[in-house]
Formats: C-alpha cells, sequence, structure tokens
C-alpha cells in the first residue's frame, strides 16, 4: 500500500483506537507446518540496522515483510499498511519455537568475578522489576511507551501511530520470565544446534557437548544469590565501584524491566533498598543512572543503547559495557567467539513476528511459502528484512525458511 493510501486508513484506525480504547491484537490465522517441495525457492534476506527503518521500507513496497521483536510488530496493522503473518512461538519446524528463549541477562566475566556482589544486586533489581511489570502491565506499558516514544507517535515517514496503543497491542504477546531452568537451558542449547546447522558457530561452541555448552554459556550464581537475598528481605550492599559501569539494551519492550527498574526507582528504593536512580529525572530516555543499595550509591550507570544484539556484543567484548541485555543467539555467538560473556537469567521469552504487506496472498506460513515459491519462480523473490545477521529473528526466519525448503541470499 502506498503513502497516499496510509493517512485516510491511519485516521481511521486511531478514531477507533480511541473508541474502542485498549487494543488486543488479532492472532495470525492458520497452522505453521511447513511445506517442503523438490522445486525450492529463493528469498532474500536483507539486514537493516537495527528495527527502526523496518515500517517505511514496508509501507514503500521496499520490502515485502520482516521480522522483528515487540513493539515493532503491531505497528504495521495498526497503520494499515501490513498484517502478522504469525508470532515466533509459531515459527516451524511446528512446536520448536514454542515458549522459545529471547532475551537473557548477561555479564562479563571479568565484573561478575571482581564485583559479585554488584552483580547479584543488578541481577536481584531486573528480578524486582519483572515481578513490577508481571503485576502492573498497563502501567508498564505506558512506561515502555514513554522510553521508546516519550508517549508520543511512532512515527515513520508518513506512518503514524500511538505508542501507547501499540504496547498494549504489545506487552500480551511478550511473556517475562527470569528463572534459569534446566528446560530453559536446554531451550537455549536447541539455538545453539539451530546456529551449527546455519554455520555461525565457528569457534568453541561448533562442536561442544550440550553439557560443556552449557558450562561455556551460563553462570546462574548471580541469579540464586538475587533470589536468596530477595527471600531474606536484604540486599547485599556493594563495595562502591570506581569510574561507571554500562548496561547495554535494545529499544524494545523485551527491555521492559529495565526500563521500569529506572522510572520506577522511588518505589523500588522504599520497598526493597535498592535502586537504579536516573541523574535526570524528568528524561524520557536517561542514559546515566546511580545504582543505590540501602541508601548507598555503590556505582555510576551509563545506559547504552543498541541497534541490535551483535553491536551490545562487541560492546562488551571491548569492555565498553559489562552487562547487557540482548538476546541469546547474539550471546552465544560472542561466546563461541571467544568473548567473555556469560548468561546469569532469563528476561523474556517469544515476543518478536513475522509482518507481511497488507495487499499480501499469505495469511498463515504454508501460503507464505507458496507465495515464495511463486515468486522466486517469476524472477522476483521475496525481500524479508531482519534485525541484524546473527540477532534471535535472523536465525529463527533463516531457520524456518530453510526448514520449508527455501534457499536464502542475502540482500
Amino acid at each position: 500500500m502506498k503513502y497516499s493510501h496510509v493517512c485516510a486508513i491511519i485516521g481511521v484506525i486511531l478514531c477507533a483506537a480511541l473508541i474502542a480504547g485498549c487494543i488486543t491484537p488479532t492472532q495470525p490465522q492458520g497452522t505453521p507446518t511447513p511445506t517442503v517441495s523438490p522445486s525450492g525457492g529463493d528469498v532474500i534476506v536483507t539486514y537493516t540496522k537495527g528495527t527502526g527503518p523496518m515500517p517505511t521500507l514496508l509501507g514503500t513496497d521496499q520490502i515485502d515483510g520482516y521480522i522483528a521483536w515487540q513493539p515493532f510488530v503491531e505497528v504495521p496493522p495498526m497503520a494499515g499498511i501490513g498484517k502478522i503473518l504469525l508470532y515466533s512461538g509459531d515459527l516451524p519446524p511446528q512446536g520448536k519455537w514454542k515458549d522459545h528463549p529471547c532475551c537473557v541477562f548477561t555479564a562479563n566475566q571479568k565484573v561478575i568475578a571482581q564485583n559479585p556482589d554488584l552483580t547479584n544486586a543488578l541481577t536481584a533489581s531486573m528480578i524486582l522489576a519483572t515481578q513490577y511489570l508481571e503485576e502492573h502491565p498497563e502501567e508498564s506499558a505506558e512506561i515502555v511507551a514513554d522510553w521508546l516514544a516519550g508517549k508520543g507517535n511512532f512515527t515513520y515517514g508518513e506512518i503514524s501511530v500511538s505508542s501507547v496503543d501499540v504496547l498494549k497491542r504489545a506487552f500480551p504477546t511478550v511473556k517475562f520470565v527470569n528463572d534459569p531452568t534446566d528446560k530453559w537451558m536446554d531451550s537455549n542449547i536447541e539455538f545453539v544446534h539451530a546456529l551449527r546447522e546455519l554455520e555461525v558457530l565457528t569457534g568453541s561452541l561448533k562442536a561442544s557437548s550440550d553439557a560443556d555448552s552449557k558450562t561455556i554459556l551460563f553462570d546462574t550464581a548471580p541469579y540464586n544469590a538475587a533470589q536468596s537475598m530477595i527471600g531474606a528481605g536484604k540486599i547485599t550492599t556493594p563495595t562502591p565501584v570506581k569510574g561507571s559501569v554500562g548496561i547495554g539494551y535494545l529499544m524494545s519492550d523485551h527491555h521492559a524491566a529495565l526500563f521500569v527498574a529506572i522510572k520506577k526507582w522511588e518505589y523500588f528504593n522504599d520497598t526493597y533498598g535498592i535502586a537504579i536512580k536516573p541523574r535526570d529525572t524528568a528524561a524520557s530516555r536517561p542514559d546515566i543512572a546511580d545504582f543505590i543499595v540501602n541508601g548507598e550509591k555503590v556505582a555510576e550507570i551509563k545506559l547504552i543503547s543498541g541497534d541490535a544484539g551483535p553491536q551490545l556484543m562487541q560492546l562488551m567484548a571491548t569492555d565498553n559495557i559489562q552487562y547487557a541485555l540482548v538476546g541469546n543467539p547474539p550471546a552465544i555467538s560472542a561466546a563461541d567467539k571467544g568473548t567473555p560473556v556469560k548468561i546469569i537469567m532469563s528476561i523474556n521469552s517469544e515476543g518478536s513476528g513475522v509482518v507481511v504487506t497488507e495487499d499480501s496472498p499469505a495469511n498463515d506460513w504454508n501460503s507464505f511459502v507458496a507465495w515464495a515459491k511463486e515468486r522466486s519462480a517469476a524472477g522476483k523473490p521475496l525481500r524479508i528484512a531482519a534485525p541484524g545477521k546473527g540477532s534471535i529473528q535472523d536465525v529463527m526466519i533463516r531457520y524456518s525458511l530453510e526448514t520449508s525448503g527455501l534457499s536464502i541470499k542475502e540482500g
């Protein structure tokens, strides 16, 4: 759909939103059963710098679809420029990605070893914030809308939709969880297997056993220590840190725990004696904060946003950040290449989706595969955008396309 049609549709959508209030996302139709054909076909996967350009590219017919993290999956249907093909838990092979792990809380091994109390306290902060946003989803959605867009509109050229309405649609599709259970670890190892099949892993995880892979990837001691402190009702005050500590994140509601911890710092300070207090309390998106435990400032925190997970892992590899909220495939790939990163716990599961143009004939995965083959046979292969090579969205879409008998070209 061209921009000339978008404005009129947006007006109708926004009026309907005002009447209806909170909007519930419509579940995509169809069963995501992979369709494999000897004839196959090609799909072009193009990498954008994060998710920001995707709605504009879709609205101007420069791409046929994209896979992204929330809340950017919900923008096209609200703007009338696209439709949700399916959410990430429904990608093929059927059942493989159900409840799939997504973002994780990671730390540099050096900071874990040298500042264990700081790591434990920051982990506790993320756990408490996750509990808060699960108990207060409406308020948390507005907090995230404020962080991402100052509670204004998401605007892409002539496309403009309410950030608050988008976040309220997106939140129910994200599962905010922290517990690093054995099942969750096994699910992460499934991504190790997928990355091997895609020939992404070339280092320590290329041929490691599942047990060795877990040793390389995980350190759940900070999570266990954090839960013990929360249970006892007393957070250990870390030794103050000289200099600043960097925490990396992405502009996604997947990282709502960090945003909530900062925006609700007074609540957490008064209730638990722990707070990430922004220096500028009026800023929608602060970039520096003080970490306060039991009334004592223990660290200056620099809040650094990245375009995609691989960029955050590069920052960790060069010690520009010490902690990161990031997708698990970038963390896995970084560990494989020797970055001293450890996964401490989960931040969320699921929460991504595939969007296609409004006039696409695809309404489920089977019809999407048929559309891809038809376009490939006509010499006009589908162009699907992903937020970055090696991101969790990239891994899932590439794996699903190849499972369905489609070949991938980058471009």
